[in-house]
């Protein structure tokens, strides 16, 4: 039975994600995303008490996600490197991208998620610092520890706020 619990909770996840992606968080009802899932509102009550559950848990799964890209950031050294952790966290933050997207809505309406949206940005640019330091260090780049602030902070300001400059893009 806690196998079929687990199927149907990733199941809503899945279609949250899917929904909250393209039409945003705002325009997506519980009762949507039961009718989506082919589940009843009772059942999807059973896995999730409210909509702001399952935000939580798309929020965490991000974390997830995003965090061995910062971790990967932070080291790297040489432009391979760079590349390859920007390409694997832009593709983090397109999976996911309904959290920078609507992070005024969701911090408005869902305050619980504030203190983990400020580690999420302070371990971006705690990653794109280092990340900068390496590069320097490795003849990459020339600055010393006081420039690489300026780039750390527009790295930080691209991957938060790229999708914040695209709308949802509601079903007809």
């Amino acid at each position: 039975m806690a196998g079929s619990t687990s199927k149907t909770r990733d199941r809503i996840l899945e279609v949250c994600l899917d929904l909250f992606n393209r039409d945003g968080v705002a325009a997506v009802s519980t009762h949507r995303i039961a009718t989506e899932v082919d589940i009843s509102p009772g059942n999807l009550y059973y896995h999730f008490k409210t909509k702001q559950q399952m935000v939580a848990w798309l929020f965490r799964r991000f974390e997830s996600r995003i965090a061995p890209c910062l971790e990967a950031a932070a080291s790297a050294t040489a432009i391979d490197d760079v590349w390859l952790t920007l390409h694997m966290t832009f593709e983090a933050i397109d999976a996911y991208r309904f959290v920078y997207r609507d992070i005024a809505y969701l911090l408005n309406e869902y305050p619980d998620l504030e203190d983990a949206a400020q580690s999420l940005v302070a371990a971006n640019l705690l990653a794109a610092r280092q990340m900068c330091l390496g590069l320097a260090e490795g003849g990459v780049m020339q600055a010393s520890s006081e420039d690489v602030e300026m780039p750390a902070l527009q790295m930080v300001f691209t991957t938060t706020c790229c999708v914040s400059f695209t709308a949802p893009t509601p079903r007809v």
